[in-house]
C-alpha cells in the first residue's frame, strides 16, 4: 500500500505566521545526508512548510561552504546559540556519537524538535538521560525520532507489512549480516571512529545499531537474552606522528532470545573484504521467508511455503509500485531509487509528526531498547558469557 497520510494538525512549537525553521549540526558525511534529504523532500512529498536556516560546524570556513552547496541560508559554529534561536523549530543531530546527548537534551530542553542519527549515544547512561528528557518534552508537545534510516527502505517497510498480515505465519529465525570492508586494508589511516572515547564502539555501535533495529522493526518485538562476542582484528592504524591504538571492535556476533520465541542471529563488520555496504536480512517463518540485500535495496525476495511445492521458490518483487510504501511520490514503474532517499523518507515522516502533534516512530525509548541489547553483547563478549538478560 502507498504511504500513509498524516492529518494537518498545529503543535505548541509551532507558529503559523512563518514555516517550520531548521537547523542542522554536522555536515560530513552524516549531514550530507541529511541536508540533500532537507533540500529535496518538499519537492516530492506533501509535507508542511519549512525552510532550511542553518548549517552548524566547528570550522567556520569549512562549513560555510558546506551551507551554500547544501543549501542553507547561514552557517554557524556554535550549536548552543542556535539552539535559543525563535527561529529555529527542528533540531537536526547529525554529529559524531558523543555530542548527540549534550546537544539533544539542550534542544529538548530550548523546546525545539529533535531528530538524531543512530546509534542514540555512546554509553547507556547518555541514551537513559535523552530518553527521559525525549519524555518530558514530548508532554510539552516537542517531538523527538532516532534515524534509523533503514526503516524508510520501501523494501523493507513492505517486507513488515507481509510479516504483519501472517504472510509468513509464525517467524522462526532472523539472520541479519551487515558487512563492510572500509578497514579492512591495516593501513587505513586511524579516525575518531576507531576511538572509544569518541566513537563508544567499533562496528557494534556503527552498523550492529541498524542490523538490531531492523530485527525489532520487522517483527514487533524484543529481545530478551543474548550472547556476543567482538573482535579486532587490526590493533594499531597509521595515526598522527606514527601508529595509534584501535580501541573499538572491527566485527562482532550475537545470537539474540527474541520475547516471541524466536532467534536471530547478527554479524557485523567492517573489514568483510569485498562488501561494501551489504546489510543482508533473512527472515524464516512457518508459512514463508523473506529475503533482502541493501547492495539491491529495490528488491525483495518472498517465498510463499502455503503454495504447492512444485511451485515453490523464492521469487523477486521490485519495489517499485506506487502501491508500495513511499514510491507512489517517486518515478513511474520500475524506476529504482537509491540510499539517499531513506533519508528523504525518514524527514518526510519527521515533518508529518511535528505537524499532526503525533509521536514519531523510532523513538528515543526505541533507541534506547537497541542500546540495551547493544549494551548486553559488550556485557557478554567482556564475561565471555553464553547468555545476558537484556534489560528494558
Amino acid at each position: 500500500m502507498s504511504t500513509p497520510a498524516h492529518p494537518s494538525v498545529s503543535t505548541p512549537s509551532r507558529q503559523a505566521s512563518r514555516p517550520l525553521g531548521v537547523a542542522a549540526i554536522g555536515y560530513a558525511f552524516m549531514g550530507k545526508a541529511h541536508s540533500n534529504a532537507w533540500r529535496n523532500v518538499a519537492s516530492f512529498f506533501d509535507v508542511p512548510a519549512f525552510e532550511q536556516k542553518v548549517l552548524v560546524g566547528r570550522d567556520a570556513g569549512a562549513v560555510a561552504e558546506a551551507a551554500a552547496r547544501y543549501g542553507w541560508a547561514e552557517s554557524a559554529t556554535d550549536w548552543r546559540t542556535v539552539i535559543t534561536r525563535d527561529d529555529i523549530d527542528i533540531v537536526d543531530i547529525c554529529a559524531p556519537g558523543w555530542m548527540h546527548a549534550e546537544i539533544a537534551i539542550a534542544a529538548l530542553e530550548a523546546g525545539k524538535h529533535v531528530l538524531v542519527e543512530k546509534p542514540l549515544a555512546n554509553t547507556l547512561a547518555e541514551a537513559e538521560l535523552m530518553t527521559a528528557a525525549a519524555a518530558k518534552a514530548r508532554a510539552r508537545g516537542v517531538q523527538s525520532m532516532i534515524g534509523f534510516n533503514y526503516r524508510r527502505v520501501p523494501a523493507l517497510a513492505l517486507a513488515r507489512e507481509l510479516i504483519a498480515e501472517g504472510r509468513l505465519g509464525t517467524v522462526r529465525h532472523v539472520r541479519a549480516a551487515y558487512l563492510q570492508d572500509w578497514l579492512a586494508d591495516a593501513q587505513a589511516p586511524m579516525t575518531w571512529r576507531l576511538r572509544k572515547e569518541t566513537a563508544g564502539s567499533g562496528a557494534l555501535g556503527d552498523i550492529a545499531s541498524h542490523a538490531i533495529d531492523q530485527i525489532l522493526f520487522l517483527l514487533g518485538d524484543q529481545v530478551s537474552e543474548v550472547s556476543g562476542r567482538l573482535h579486532t582484528f587490526v590493533d594499531r592504524r597509521p595515526g598522527t606522528g606514527g601508529t595509534e591504538e584501535v580501541t573499538v571492535d572491527d566485527a562482532a556476533w550475537a545470537t539474540l532470545s527474541l520475547t516471541s520465541g524466536a532467534v536471530a542471529s547478527v554479524e557485523v563488520s567492517r573489514v568483510a573484504t569485498g562488501r561494501k555496504n551489504s546489510l543482508q536480512i533473512e527472515v524464516y517463518g512457518e508459512k514463508g521467508s523473506l529475503l533482502f540485500d541493501l547492495e539491491n535495496l529495490n528488491e525483495l525476495g518472498f517465498l510463499d511455503a502455503t503454495a504447492p511445492v512444485r511451485e515453490q521458490g523464492f521469487r523477486r518483487i521490485l519495489v517499485n509500485e506506487p502501491e508500495h510504501p513511499y514510491l507512489e511520490a517517486w518515478w513511474p514503474q520500475g524506476h529504482i531509487i537509491g540510499w539517499e532517499h531513506t533519508f528523504t523518507h525518514q524527514v518526510r515522516d519527521f515533518l508529518l509528526a511535528v505537524d499532526s502533534g503525533s509521536a514519531p516512530s523510532p523513538s528515543f525509548e526505541e533507541g534506547l531498547n537497541v542500546q540495551y541489547v547493544l549494551d548486553a553483547v559488550e556485557e557478554s563478549a567482556a564475561n565471555k558469557s553464553t547468555l545476558t538478560v537484556v534489560r528494558h
